[in-house]
């Protein structure tokens, strides 16, 4: 069997399955402090791996982020409603504080 060059590769395939290492590095987690945490992170719904292969699938763990940030915003409130001036244009000042804020304006 002949190894494969860099030029034979046509292109990259990124795994969506990771073992446990690469599932704890996506949470900027060490694998033993992932290990640790991993009871509790199931108790609010991390997914688990697959039963035959141990990997975890990073588009769930993505997933599963996503929907605890917006648990976390809705426990927070939804952000202040723009205010306009009389004339319904923002002014300077409030269009650089939407702008900071990542709002239209």
């Amino acid at each position: 069997m002949t190894e494969l060059r860099a030029a034979d590769i046509r292109f990259r395939v990124d795994p969506a399955d990771v073992p446990p290492e690469k599932a704890a590095r996506r949470l900027h987690l060490t694998l033993e402090r992932f290990n640790e945490l991993l009871p509790r992170l199931r108790g609010r719904g991390f997914p688990p791996p697959d039963p035959d292969t141990g990997m975890y699938s990073l588009e769930a763990i993505d997933l599963w982020r996503q929907d605890r940030d917006k648990v976390k915003k809705s426990l927070t409130g939804a952000p202040d409603v723009q205010q306009r001036s009389a004339g319904g244009q923002m002014t300077m000042g409030e269009r650089f504080a939407a702008k900071k804020r990542g709002g239209h304006g």
